[in-house]
């Protein structure tokens, strides 16, 4: 006599049965419409102080490289022993 398991045929592997959005069978998966669904980036904006900031730092930078590293650099550079 033949298994009663066996002749079922293979078992379905386990897998979700519920989508993201809720209860209900899982979304058509394989055209690019329905990949594109999920796909909704949104960019942050930099806020204005932030920017200041950024630019406060540059300038702070710049002047400090021309008032002190430049002339430091030459001074090593031409005293070398």
């Amino acid at each position: 006599m033949a298994d009663p398991h066996l002749a079922a045929g293979p078992a379905k592997p386990a897998g979700p049965t519920v989508s993201a959005d809720g209860p209900g069978p899982l979304p058509e998966r394989g055209t690019p419409q329905n990949e594109h669904r999920f796909h909704d980036y949104v960019g942050n904006a930099i806020p204005w102080y932030v920017r200041v900031i950024w630019i406060g730092f540059w300038i702070f930078a710049v002047a400090y490289t021309i008032r002190f590293l430049l002339p430091a650099m030459q001074l090593e550079l031409i005293q070398r022993p």
